[in-house]
């Protein structure tokens, strides 16, 4: 048997307006951290992408984000601009620009290291039951992309 809704569902009871509150209220806990260094979440997103897998094209990013390409574009375009990293297309595929990048960029993550922590610091949560939450989160969101 499934659960049937039937009439308005009190705004406390949505997941949505629950997954909605916690994203607001993390962006405001990584905001200052990341003015510090001159980032903007999404601009963050990207470094952490790279310092994942460094030398990803545009539409690896787009991919390993969960955006558009027309949405990394101008992020990256930002970030070359700041020193960050360098676009170069590919010889082989005039279509594919790879990122890579920079000295400079690539020592940003010692000095970002300490937001992850900062932010998981502020949950008051215990490491195992993040854990757990995280993978939920992830769960649903596959689920909600198919």
């Amino acid at each position: 048997m499934t659960d049937v809704i039937t009439g308005p569902v009190p705004l406390d009871e949505q997941l949505c307006f629950a997954l909605y509150g916690a994203s607001m209220a993390m962006g405001r806990v990584y905001k200052p951290l990341l003015d510090a260094l001159g980032l903007t979440y999404p601009q963050y997103l990207v470094l952490n992408a790279l310092w994942e897998e460094d030398g990803r094209t545009i539409g690896g990013l787009a991919e390993r984000l969960g955006l558009e390409s027309s949405t990394i574009t101008p992020l990256v375009k930002r970030l070359e601009t700041a020193g960050l990293m360098t676009r170069e297309r590919n010889p082989e595929d005039e279509r594919q620009v790879r990122v890579t990048l920079t000295e400079r960029g690539d020592g940003l993550r010692a000095e970002s290291g300490c937001i992850a922590q900062e932010a998981f610091a502020r949950t008051g949560m215990s490491m195992p039951d993040v854990e757990g939450l995280t993978r939920q989160i992830h769960t649903l969101r596959r689920a909600l992309a198919r």
